[in-house]
C-alpha cells in the first residue's frame, strides 16, 4: 500500500465532513433528542434559555432560542386550550417584536387538545413521532427557509451466498409479493439510530435465524460490502426510498423462518433464483445478481463501512467508501 493512501483517506474524511456540516447542524438542532430526557434539543449546548420566571409573570410561553434566530417551545404541563390560545397569541406578538424567525412547538401526545389553537394561530405540521407532534410557524414576511421534514426512508437487503453458490431466499406472507411464489432476498427497513451494516445482519437473523454472519475483513477493518444503491420516489406515503443491497457470508446454515412475516425460506442455487420470471422481468433485479456475483468472484469492489470521528457527535460513525481501490494507491 502506498504511503499516500492514509493521507488521501484523511483528506476524503475532511472534505465529506466540511461539505455536510452546515446542513447537518440545523437538522441536528431540530430533530435529535437526548436519550434520557426526550427534549427536542440540549439547551446547554445548542440554545439560549429565556428567563422562565419572567415569562410566567408576563403570561408568555417558556421557550429557548435556537441558533437560527427562532425559538423552540416544549409544552410539558396540561393547559386549557382557550388559555393556551391566549398565551400563544401574546407570545407570538413578543417574538415578532423581537425579530424572531421560526417558531417550533413540540406537543407531547397527551397535549393533543392544543393542536387546534396552534393551527388557528397559523402553525402547520412539520413532523410527528409516536409520542409527540412538532408544529412550526414562520414569522417574517415572505417564503420560509425552515428545513423540511425527513424526505427518505432507508431500506436494506442482504445477498447471502454459501460455498455451494446457493443464495438465502424467502417468500413473504405479507406485502405485495404474498402468494406470488416469488423467492426474494431478505429485506427490511433500517431502524432509527441503526447502522446500515447492523440492519442487514438483523434482518437476516429475524427472517431466517441465520444468526452469525461473517463480515469480510481487510487490513483489520470491517469490510461490509454494499453492492447496490437504489433511490426511488413517492414510494411510502409520498416519501422517497433509498435501498442498499449488502453482501454477507454465512457461518451458520440452518434456517428457521420468521412465522409472522415469512411463508418459506431456503438456500437456492443462484442460477435458479436468477431464472425466475419476476427477476428476469426487472432490470434492477437482474443487475443486482450480476453485481453480487462479480463481487463474489473478485471482479467488483463495493463500499465498506469505516468508523470515523466527526464534528456532529462524540460517538464515532460509519463512512462508506471503496476502501480497496483507495488502499491500492
Amino acid at each position: 500500500m502506498s504511503l499516500a493512501a492514509p493521507l488521501l483517506r484523511r483528506q476524503i474524511y475532511s472534505l465529506v465532513e466540511e461539505s455536510f456540516r452546515a446542513a447537518d447542524e440545523q437538522l441536528h438542532d431540530l430533530f435529535l433528542t437526548q436519550p434520557d430526557s426526550g427534549v427536542a434539543m440540549s439547551a446547554s449546548e445548542t440554545s439560549t434559555p429565556m428567563n422562565v420566571n419572567e415569562n410566567e409573570e408576563q403570561g408568555l410561553l417558556d421557550a429557548i432560542n435556537d441558533r437560527y434566530g427562532g425559538v423552540i417551545v416544549e409544552v410539558t404541563q396540561p393547559m386549557d386550550s382557550a388559555l393556551f390560545a391566549s398565551v400563544l397569541s401574546a407570545s407570538m406578538a413578543q417574538w415578532r417584536q423581537q425579530g424572531k424567525r421560526g417558531v417550533w412547538i413540540k406537543l407531547p401526545i397527551q397535549h393533543v387538545n392544543l393542536v387546534e389553537a396552534a393551527v388557528k394561530e397559523g402553525f402547520w405540521y412539520h413532523h410527528a413521532e409516536p409520542n409527540y407532534m412538532m408544529l412550526v410557524h414562520w414569522l417574517p414576511q415572505g417564503a420560509h427557509t425552515l428545513p423540511a421534514n425527513a424526505s427518505h426512508r432507508v431500506g436494506i437487503g442482504a445477498f447471502v451466498m454459501n460455498k455451494n453458490r446457493e443464495v438465502l431466499v424467502v417468500q413473504e406472507n405479507i406485502g405485495r409479493l404474498r402468494g406470488t411464489g416469488v423467492w426474494k432476498f431478505p429485506t427490511g427497513v433500517v431502524n432509527e439510530g441503526e447502522d446500515l451494516c447492523a440492519a442487514a445482519v438483523r434482518e437476516v437473523k429475524e427472517e431466517t435465524a441465520v444468526s452469525y454472519i461473517y463480515i469480510y475483513s481487510y487490513l483489520s477493518l470491517i469490510d461490509f460490502i454494499f453492492n447496490i444503491y437504489r433511490q426511488s420516489h413517492k414510494v411510502f406515503f409520498e416519501k422517497s426510498d433509498i435501498f442498499f443491497l449488502c453482501l454477507l457470508e454465512p457461518l451458520s446454515f440452518e434456517i428457521q423462518k420468521q412465522e409472522s412475516e415469512i411463508e418459506a425460506a431456503k438456500w437456492m442455487p443462484i442460477e435458479e433464483y436468477a431464472a425466475q420470471p419476476f427477476v428476469q422481468k426487472y432490470e434492477l433485479l437482474k443487475c443486482s445478481v450480476d453485481i453480487c456475483l462479480a463481487k463474489k468472484d473478485g471482479n467488483y469492489s463495493g463500499f465498506s463501512p469505516v468508523l470515523t470521528s466527526s464534528a456532529f457527535s462524540n460517538e464515532k460513525s460509519y463512512m462508506y467508501f471503496n476502501i480497496h481501490d483507495l488502499n491500492k494507491q
